[in-house]
């Protein structure tokens, strides 16, 4: 049975929108999921159309239930218009804004229809702030009840960028435990990598991609399987270098893949090369589908993976460690299998999508209660 939906004034239940990219990122998806939560609480998601924005996802989410609506991507001031015309229409009592820079035309247009309670969900260690923008949002982080980082490095970097800390808390993102089974036994999986990340400046997937050469000089290929979107540039880039290296036999550009739930089930190894992370949502997924995981040493993936325990880390943009740690995997597969094992146990424990409801719940009632959302310690809800 549901909880009784929380009221305001005795009324109504309480109101949050989700305003956040429509660019079906990883904020994207933990906004949906923030919406799909069923404990009473009314949501209304609002995305920021962009050029790649797909109408089929946007019906799929409203037959789902989930009330979603869409303003102009571009310009921003436009945006922000927009949506403080569907603030003043909706009356939400909180405004999330997730990621950058999201949350700066989401909290100018909570501020402007007079949106009681504004909140900024940061998703990555590092962004464009600029000057001008990072200006921006330390004023607005005067203006706004909490800040949330998708990962204590996230949060860690909220504070070296001026925000005030006694704000700024963590709250992991989480996934729906349900959709990620365990896949096929061990033994019966492909000894093969998937990498499912977007194509861009972020991503290492050149590191990779030099991986898999190595390997190959060594006599011991495998498939690796690159699944996601992203910039055609950065892809175009990385089939290149596949192409000059003479791995496109083992190297596979899949794009968008709607199933990775399947495609992680079969596999052995999961990976996310990358020069920086948020936290490593795909990681988390593969490890939670029962792959054994292995990521660059960097913030975010480092509260991911406990190194030897939980998968292996690897120095970013070192294409010989990572052929090495694949290697040596491959070379003793019970180790392998119990890195796995060990991963998926501790994933389920740590990155379920209804803890992370549960945090974000117990926040936006104490702000429409009117508060502190965080601890003495300045913290916040951390797990």
């Amino acid at each position: 049975m549901n909880p009784q939906p929380p009221l305001q004034d005795g009324a109504r239940p309480l109101r949050v929108l989700h305003f956040v990219s429509g660019g079906f990122s990883g904020a994207t998806q933990v906004a949906i999921d923030l919406c799909a939560d069923d404990s009473g609480l009314q949501t209304l998601l609002v995305l920021r159309r962009k050029r790649q924005t797909p109408a089929h996802r946007i019906d799929e989410l409203r037959r789902r239930g989930i009330a979603v609506e869409t303003v102009p991507g571009w310009p921003h001031a436009l945006t922000v218009w927009r949506l403080a015309q569907l603030c003043r229409a909706w009356r939400p009592d909180v405004l999330v804004a997730h990621g950058f820079s999201d949350h700066l035309w989401g909290r100018w247009a909570g501020l402007l229809a007079g949106v009681p309670h504004l909140v900024q969900v940061e998703h990555n260690v590092r962004e464009r702030y600029g000057r001008w923008r990072l200006w921006q949002s330390r004023w607005l982080a005067q203006h706004t009840d909490a800040l949330v980082g998708v990962s204590d490095a996230v949060r860690d970097a909220l504070v070296r960028l001026g925000h005030p800390a006694s704000r700024c808390m963590t709250i992991h993102n989480g996934i729906d435990l349900s959709r990620w089974s365990a896949g096929r036994p061990w033994h019966e999986r492909e000894a093969a990598v998937v990498m499912a990340a977007r194509f861009a400046r972020q991503k290492d997937h050149e590191t990779l991609i030099r991986a898999a050469r190595e390997l190959l000089d060594r006599g011991t290929p495998m498939p690796f399987y690159l699944a996601g979107g992203g910039s055609r540039r950065w892809r175009e880039r990385a089939e290149r270098l596949a192409k000059r290296l003479g791995v496109t036999p083992w190297v596979h550009f899949l794009g968008p893949v709607s199933d990775l739930p399947s495609l992680y089930g079969r596999v052995r190894y999961c990976v996310l090369s990358s020069h920086y992370e948020g936290l490593g949502l795909s990681l988390i997924e593969g490890m939670a589908s029962g792959c054994c995981a292995i990521g660059s040493d960097v913030e975010g993936i480092r509260e991911v993976i406990d190194d030897g325990r939980t998968g292996v880390r690897v120095p970013p943009g070192n294409a010989m460690a990572l052929a090495d740690a694949l290697t040596a995997l491959n070379a003793a597969p019970d180790m392998g299998r119990a890195l796995a094992q060990a991963g998926q146990q501790d994933v389920r424990a740590r990155f379920d999508r209804r803890s992370m409801q549960a945090r974000y719940r117990e926040l936006l009632l104490r702000l429409a209660a009117g508060d502190s959302p965080t601890d003495r310690a300045g913290g916040g809800l951390q797990p």
